[in-house]
């Protein structure tokens, strides 16, 4: 198959950028150094690549993302690094450890995500701790009771956990180092407090910043990338594209139907190689051409880069794997949803 043949909006993966991003991220985080973040892909075919490369444990978002990667028999120790409190959700976890051997671990910030762990059968949790994105976690001052509080329960508490995503989109890489290292005094902190084997923390933006205070990073990103994280001059290539048909040209400007529907938009509009993009609507993006760029004609092919990769690939049930124009296998995105 060719990727004239794919009914478009496809979503590619281009197969040589994504071994590369696989290999470099196993060179500077081996093995346990990394654990995957597959959020960014919701994909067991592309877990399953980066097992190759080295790496058995994996964090997700979502107790589905967990329950797939262990009923795949993919990976061998999971951390939900979110809290949930569904406790039905979180009963298909402890289903899976006792089904599949494998291990899986919960993140907790209070007592309520504490009880329902602890009601749900599941053994082990991380404390999640703030450390500046205002998002989840407890204050660092509190981790040291709420692990208290969850081996009351009957739990294991292998460490703490803490995502700086707050410094993801900081550009410069000496002022991003800078203000990490606030962060991670504040988990370190924490830790001493909670007490483990485990301080998980990082992502793609951060994932050479670390010393070896911390014991994981969390990266997920790199495998795929996006416009947003290409800003950061990082040693990986853009690998992700919704590949759209032109379907319509009007003077300056040409339509692809590739839309909001098919594209994660919270980082911005994306990017077309030889063009300017105007904007995206429901089934549309609008570009025209650069200074001195071809112009489009109806029916050809074009390469989309998203701005955020994670939601663009929640949005299609497939994947293609691609070099140059052709289709060298098609993997599910068959760990979408909740």
């Amino acid at each position: 198959m060719r990727l004239a043949d794919l009914p478009t909006p496809a979503l590619v993966l281009d197969a040589d950028a994504l071994e590369a991003n696989l290999a470099a991220m196993a060179a500077a985080c081996p093995g346990a150094r990394l654990r995957p973040h597959v959020k960014a892909h919701k994909c067991t075919a592309l877990a399953a690549e980066q097992v190759r490369h080295g790496h058995r444990s994996f964090t997700c978002a979502t107790p589905r993302e967990a329950a797939g990667l262990a009923a795949a028999g993919v990976g061998d120790d999971l951390l939900v690094a979110n809290e949930v409190l569904d406790v039905a959700r979180l009963r298909t976890l402890a289903d899976a450890v006792e089904r599949h051997g494998v291990r899986i671990t919960v993140a907790v910030d209070s007592a309520e995500t504490v009880a329902a762990a602890a009601a749900a059968g599941l053994g082990d949790v991380l404390v999640d701790v703030n450390v500046g994105l205002r998002r989840c976690g407890c204050p660092p001052e509190q981790a040291g009771r709420l692990a208290d509080r969850a081996r009351s329960a009957g739990l294991t508490v292998r460490g703490v956990m803490g995502y700086e995503g707050h410094l993801m989109g900081v550009v410069a890489r000496s002022e991003r180092a800078a203000q990490l290292e606030a962060c991670v005094t504040s988990l370190v902190a924490a830790h001493v407090l909670v007490g483990g084997d485990v301080v998980s923390t990082g992502g793609t933006g951060t994932y050479d910043l670390h010393d070896d205070r911390v014991t994981e990073v969390q990266a997920g990103s790199y495998a795929l990338m996006d416009t947003h994280y290409a800003r950061l001059g990082l040693p990986f290539a853009q690998a992700l594209f919704v590949v759209g048909t032109v379907i319509s040209v009007s003077g300056r400007w040409a339509v692809a139907d590739v839309g909001l529907k098919a594209l994660g938009m919270d980082h911005g509009d994306p990017s077309v190689d030889g063009a300017d993009v105007w904007f995206c609507s429901d089934e549309h993006v609008t570009f025209a051409p650069t200074a001195g760029g071809a112009a489009w004609r109806a029916g050809d092919r074009v390469r989309v880069v998203p701005a955020h990769c994670d939601p663009t690939v929640a949005m299609h049930e497939r994947v293609h794997l691609v070099r140059g124009d052709e289709v060298l296998d098609t993997w599910p995105v068959d760990l979408r949803g909740w």
